[in-house]
This record gives C-alpha cells, sequence and structure tokens, in this order.
C-alpha cells in the first residue's frame, strides 16, 4: 500500500483525549492521513475545567521537530495550542525550514473550553508577527477573531488577519449566542464562503481541534481550500452529532462515528 499523507502537528496534551493533539490524531486518521506531532505542552484538565499549563522548553521542542521534520516527509502542518511566546520562535523556524508552499492550518487556541486565557497580547503579536504570514488558513471562533484584532465586526477582522499574513480565514460561529452555526470563510482568492449547520445539543471538548485537524488531512491529501473546509466541516458536525459524554462536563466528539455505525 501507498504510504498516507502526513500531518505534523504542534499541540498541547489534553489529559481527557477529547482536545489537543489526541484529538488531532484521530481526526487526521479518520480524514485518511497519519499524524506525527510535537506536544508543545502538559495540561492539567478534565471535561469539567482546566486546572493548569505546563509548556515544554524550547531547546527540547526544538530538537523533537528537527529529528522528524529530517527523517519523515511532511504533506500539510497543523497548529494548536503553543503555551508559551519562546516556542512561537521554534515553530517559525521549523515551518520555514519545509518546503515552500506546505499547506499550514492554525487554530489559535487563546482561551481553555472552560475560559482560562492561555495566550496575552504578547503571545498573540508574537503569533501576529511570526506565523501569519506562513499560514495557509487561520481557524478562530468569532470570539477568537475579536480579540486577535480587536474588531468587533467579522469581515473586517477576518480582512485585517489577511492583511497580516494569513491567506484565509474560517470564522467559526459555534461560540456564538445564534440558533444556528454560522461559518464563514474568507479569502485572497475568493468571495466569502457562508455556511450554515444545525446547533446540536449539548456543549463540545475539542470542535475546534477536529475541524482544524481534519482541514489540514484534507490539503495534505490535495484538495483545494473550499473543497477541504467543506469536507472539514461535515466531519466535524458528525462526530459530535455522534458525540459522547465520558466525563460530568463537555461532551466528547467520536471521531470514528463512521466505524461505530458499521
Amino acid at each position: 500500500m501507498p504510504n498516507p499523507p502526513v500531518v505534523l502537528v504542534f499541540a498541547g496534551h489534553d489529559p481527557s483525549g477529547a482536545a489537543g493533539v489526541q484529538a488531532d490524531m484521530e481526526s487526521i486518521s479518520a480524514n485518511g492521513c497519519r499524524c506525527v506531532s510535537v506536544i508543545t505542552a502538559l495540561t492539567a484538565q478534565n471535561t469539567a475545567g482546566f486546572a493548569a499549563l505546563y509548556p515544554q522548553p524550547p531547546a527540547r521542542l526544538r530538537r523533537q521537530a528537527r529529528l522528524l521534520t529530517t527523517d519523515i516527509q511532511v504533506h500539510a502542518c497543523k497548529l494548536g495550542l503553543i503555551g508559551n511566546i519562546a516556542l512561537v520562535d521554534v515553530i517559525r523556524t521549523v515551518l520555514g525550514s519545509l518546503p515552500a508552499g506546505l499547506p499550514v492550518v492554525f487554530d489559535p487556541v487563546l482561551a481553555a473550553g472552560s475560559g482560562q486565557p492561555l495566550a496575552d497580547r504578547a503571545m498573540m503579536t508574537a503569533m501576529r508577527k511570526q506565523l501569519f504570514g506562513l499560514t495557509t488558513i487561520l481557524t478562530p471562533n468569532a470570539a477568537e477573531a475579536r480579540m486577535l484584532t480587536r474588531r468587533k465586526d467579522i469581515h473586517e477582522a477576518a480582512g485585517l488577519l489577511m492583511q497580516w499574513g494569513c491567506r484565509s480565514v474560517l470564522v467559526t460561529g459555534a461560540d456564538q449566542q445564534t440558533q444556528r452555526v454560522n461559518n464563514i470563510l474568507f479569502s485572497r482568492d475568493f468571495a466569502p464562503q457562508y455556511y450554515d449547520w444545525e446547533r446540536l445539543p449539548g456543549i463540545y471538548h475539542g470542535s475546534g481541534c477536529t475541524l482544524s485537524s481534519s482541514i489540514a488531512a484534507q490539503l495534505a491529501r490535495g484538495l483545494d481550500i473550499k473543497s477541504a473546509v467543506a469536507r472539514a466541516q461535515h466531519f466535524t458536525w458528525q462526530s459530535l452529532k455522534h458525540g459522547y459524554q465520558l466525563g460530568g462536563g463537555q461532551k466528547h466528539p467520536n471521531r470514528f462515528f463512521d466505524k461505530d455505525a458499521s
């Protein structure tokens, strides 16, 4: 059998398995690719709350990433929780060493699902200056887009994010108080694309990780941005629809829903 496309992930570890690198691995595998990962930070959390963040030392992360990328051909990258401003430059250096044009999906995790901040203004500035110019598609929710840009209007926020270097921006609306979930894909290459999804009952942990990793996998397989985003949204919605309650807090997406059904 031919080797599957490989997605390199930089993300934190969530012990509950709902979000973070485990969510990335499951999503990428379910979308037909192989995940290789560098964990940026350990966390202390469960489905009900977030307690602590333990970032990796920069030298350790640099060594892990260098060994991976000099051995395995990577077809796309996904960035999630970074955890420490010192790691931004390390990640930028790694991305700069990869082939030009490699798709990079960046899910800017600025706060835990329970609300605790995970990135301050200095971190956001470093991300903007060092990573946005290497980003194929940024996937913030509406609150994150506003936080990054200090713009209330989503169209203005997305325009500024692209002005800062992101080629495309998918702003998701699950965090907004709307009857249905409205997502918008902005790009330098085409007019905004609007998506409307049924809002499912309950609160899910790891939906953003699921979506961004699925996009990365589809881009690694050679799909264009529009097709990758459409497929990833469908996969994410199905994962949430078939999700389950393992703990006393937020629900887990079920990223292998099709296998369970069979």
